[in-house]
């Protein structure tokens, strides 16, 4: 059985000539780099240790000051501005190094937990000269952490200035290139995407912001809604309910313009919903078949078809219904009798693909409790467009919908008679 064999001193060069060529290029001509190369030939074994880990944190803040030093200010708490490399000198330990740079995404989580055993290591060995001599192998071993998961990584990218990105934002020459956006707005740290998107929603709804910059944060915030964590999405859409409280209502509308525009309806408060929902249904069940505000009230209610509060369901489908329906009657300017608001009529039915169970029983009781709605689904054309909305609610309610007899009898139309028997009342 063969056995493991140390390396003997004759074989250090080698193996020290091949650590070197894992360095990257830039790096190799490092002068803590060069010292452990010289050193390392006569068994310099502590003094090697230290001078790689004094590569390693120099390339470190290196590293930092280009990502962004002022991120690293804002993640690490030194009790003073770090602004200069000599800065990091005076006044930054190693632990407080590493920290900083796994915050702001210089490192990653297993080079964060292996530097804090290299630098351990550092300091035993380099720190203490009465510690016990390191061998060779636990000298390349940490070398080879360093040069893995510092010395052979490239710079990072560069993390944006916010107030430069957004004095960015306010001209009109802000490049609208969705993979530059993408580029530089995916690969921020969490700090910086909770900033960034906090103050694009405070900008927004600024009532003097201009309307060019108004149009590229709705532009861009959407790629940034993409990449942010989901606290921070919950802490921004509920930021609307302190905007209800303050009662200006051209804020709050452009707060709901926001986060309808980065799609987080799904986030809203229940009385965020309710504040919006509530008037925009009576609205439009007090104006049925008056086109203009028909089209205005479905256009402001479909953002919210998907959270339509409980309170709200059964007025809700019973205006939307009403207004997809229509009605029958004659005019001196246009040939037809078969009237509807047209805008609303193409949004309506995209609405009712977002029903469940509750909201396709509050469809099938608008039909049987409406005598207005049956009045008028005498006519052909009337029945056959409910019929179009309830092939849309039987696709979505589930196995046990208790209402399901009527809404088969609606779908099926060699079954006319019938269904017009069954909602009879």
């Amino acid at each position: 059985m063969n056995e493991l064999v140390a390396p003997s001193d004759k074989d250090i060069v080698p193996l020290i000539n091949r650590a070197v060529l894992k360095v990257r290029e830039d790096m190799r001509d490092n002068p803590y780099i060069l010292e452990a190369v010289r050193v390392l030939p006569v068994q310099g074994y502590r003094s090697a240790i230290g001078a790689f880990w004094n590569a390693v944190v120099d390339d470190l803040r290196n590293k930092i000051i280009f990502r962004s030093i002022s991120l690293f200010n804002k993640e690490v708490q030194l009790g003073r501005e770090i602004k200069t490399y000599e800065d990091f000198q005076d006044h930054v330990n190693d632990d407080q190094l590493i920290e900083g740079a796994y915050k702001i995404g210089v490192i990653g989580w297993e080079a964060y937990r292996i530097l804090r055993h290299s630098k351990e290591s550092r300091h035993i060995f380099y720190g203490h000269p009465k510690s016990s001599e390191p061998s060779l192998i636990k000298v390349l071993s940490v070398i080879d952490d360093c040069i893995k998961y510092v010395l052979n990584e490239e710079y990072p990218t560069q993390i944006i200035d916010i107030d430069d990105y957004v004095e960015t934002l306010k001209s009109t020459d802000y490049d609208r290139n969705t993979i530059a956006i993408e580029n530089a707005l995916g690969d921020l740290p969490e700090t910086y995407k909770n900033e960034l998107s906090n103050r694009l929603f405070t900008i927004y709804i600024h009532p003097d912001s201009s309307s060019s910059l108004t149009s590229n944060i709705e532009f861009v915030s959407p790629i940034l809604w993409q990449v942010l964590p989901k606290p921070i999405k919950i802490q921004i859409v509920r930021r609307i309910d302190q905007e209800l409280s303050k009662g200006n209502s051209i804020v709050t509308d452009k707060a709901f313009d926001f986060i309808h525009v980065v799609g987080g309806m799904i986030y809203l408060s229940h009385n965020a919903r309710r504040y919006k929902i509530e008037p925009l249904v009576k609205e439009l069940k007090e104006h049925l078949d008056g086109w203009d505000v028909e089209n205005k009230c479905v256009r402001e209610l479909k953002q919210f078809s998907s959270v339509i509060v409980e309170e709200c369901i059964d007025n809700y489908v019973s205006a939307i219904t009403h207004t997809f329906v229509g009605y029958i009657g004659g005019s001196s300017r246009f040939s037809r009798t078969d009237f509807y608001a047209n805008a609303a009529s193409v949004h309506i039915p995209e609405m009712f693909q977002h029903f469940n169970d509750r909201m396709a029983s509050a469809f099938i009781s608008t039909i049987q409790n409406s005598n207005l709605l049956k009045g008028r689904l005498r006519s052909p054309s009337k029945i056959k467009r409910l019929r179009s909305l309830a092939l849309i609610v039987d696709e979505k309610v589930s196995e046990s919908f208790e209402d399901q007899k009527v809404l088969s009898l609606l779908v099926d139309e060699s079954k006319e008679e019938e269904f017009f028997k069954n909602i009879k009342g």
